[in-house]
């Protein structure tokens, strides 16, 4: 089984957050994998697809987001560290799907 890229969007409001995941989805064969709230009122958006797909959905995600608030980072690790997979790409079947949690 090939590697899934990892790609995140921060940004700095929830709507924002939700514009993003949005785009990611319906640009390129993605899996939505998490939403994170962190201090400040930033929330990251994590996808998982191959490196591609998650290079053109991270890109579509970022403008969208931009447009409705406040785009800060973007980022595509092509092939995660294999330590990387427990605690940023999600548990695969187990977990909520709660905002904050992690989306199956």
């Amino acid at each position: 089984m090939s590697k899934q890229a990892l790609g995140l969007i921060e940004t700095q409001s929830y709507v924002a957050a939700v514009e993003a995941a949005d785009a990611m989805c319906k640009t390129a064969n993605v899996r939505l994998i998490r939403y994170e709230r962190i201090s400040g009122g930033l929330v990251t958006v994590t996808v998982r697809g191959d490196v591609g797909s998650v290079f053109a959905a991270v890109d579509a995600g970022a403008a969208a987001a931009a447009r409705v608030g406040i785009m800060v980072a973007h980022h595509v690790i092509p092939a995660p560290d294999e330590q990387l997979e427990d605690t940023l790409a999600g548990p695969g079947s187990n977990g909520g799907a709660e905002f904050g949690g992690f989306l199956t």
